[in-house]
């Protein structure tokens, strides 16, 4: 099976005659390096690519150290009271209303169909890229072959994505030196990665295609579903806050995001909050750094299961946050219409 549709096929064609063309830039020589070598070699024997297409397709790709910067100096890496600025500010709240007013209907069959609250899908696509206005502006097969080949320390990860990207090309008829996006190879409105795109995007809006580039409804979707296939308890609390006392709640920071200890032993750790809980749900007690010491949240599932999307309990809680804020703005402004 080709990797290229016929217009995309098309478009290899005209790049790569332009490419060797007198008045172009020579090869960029990707496709000499030895791991992109042993990379097409594999690509034609697993999953019956063209070597002699994706040897063309990589001699297009340019790497990109700015890339490699980036990922050296993420956000999530940033105390909370600096991370939280981000994304907590009035002008994305407005933005996240009027969001969830323009795509109402698809967000409540969403809703309806998945069990994910409105809220934590449009702060999702909020966070990810300000309701579809900053996707990015890289190419994805230069993002991913960079942190593929000379980041080291994720390589197998990005390897694997790689090969994701490609095969997510051919089975929706991208054209892979095209398609933009994060400088880590997220793309669209939700910002999935490819290995995600191909098994969580969801045709929404039933066209026939998973288009999270410029649907608003195949994002809203298959955000939903993610959140869906990765454990969301419908109606159920993400996080409350808490307090603490003495020293043995350390231990259970120490543990991490993930829900380990059963709440029925929180309490006897120095550990309160309002609400009540199943004596044997599990949370987690995260600890956030403000300007003027850390603030203590009871973490519960749903925590965890925004932390799938991005493995930060800094990016979890901004999302949940901000889902909350804008909740909260949206059910005002609908009361004062009503009225």
């Amino acid at each position: 099976m080709s990797l290229f549709t016929r217009k995309s096929l098309l478009s290899l064609m005209l790049c790569t005659a332009v490419l060797f063309s007198g008045s172009a830039l020579a090869s960029t020589g990707v496709e000499k390096r030895p791991e992109v070598q042993q990379f097409i070699q594999d690509m034609v024997k697993q999953h019956n690519f063209s070597q002699q297409e994706l040897t063309q397709l990589f001699s297009q790709v340019t790497l990109l150290p700015k890339v490699i910067a980036s990922m050296n100096r993420q956000a999530e890496a940033l105390p909370w009271h600096r991370y939280r600025k981000i994304f907590l500010n009035d002008k994305r709240i407005q933005a996240g209303v009027k969001y969830w007013q323009d795509n109402a209907d698809v967000l409540l069959r969403a809703e309806q169909k998945y069990g994910v609250p409105s809220e934590i899908i449009v702060a999702i696509i909020g966070v990810e890229s300000r309701f579809g206005e900053h996707k990015g502006d890289n190419r994805i097969i230069d993002s991913l072959t960079t942190l593929a080949i000379d980041y080291p320390r994720r390589a197998t990860f990005f390897t694997n994505e790689l090969k994701e990207f490609l095969l997510l090309a051919r089975e929706e008829g991208f054209d892979p030196l095209t398609l933009k996006g994060s400088f880590a190879g997220a793309m669209g409105k939700p910002q999935f990665i490819s290995s995600s795109y191909r098994q969580y995007a969801v045709d929404f809006n039933n066209d026939g295609t998973r288009n999270l580039m410029t649907s608003h409804e195949d994002a809203i979707g298959s955000v939903a579903n993610y959140f869906r296939r990765h454990g969301w308890q419908t109606g159920e609390a993400v996080a409350v806050p808490a307090k603490v006392s003495g020293n043995d709640y350390k231990k259970w920071v120490d543990k991490g995001y993930q829900p380990k200890i059963a709440l029925r032993d929180a309490r006897n750790m120095g550990v309160s909050w309002n609400g009540s809980f199943p004596a044997d749900e599990k949370g987690a007690l995260i600890e956030l750094e403000q300007k003027n010491g850390p603030e203590h949240w009871l973490a519960l599932q749903n925590f965890y299961v925004i932390t799938r999307y991005n493995h930060s309990q800094h990016y979890a809680m901004a999302v949940y946050q901000l889902a909350e804020e804008i909740r909260k703005r949206h059910v005002k402004m609908t009361t004062a219409a009503a009225m």
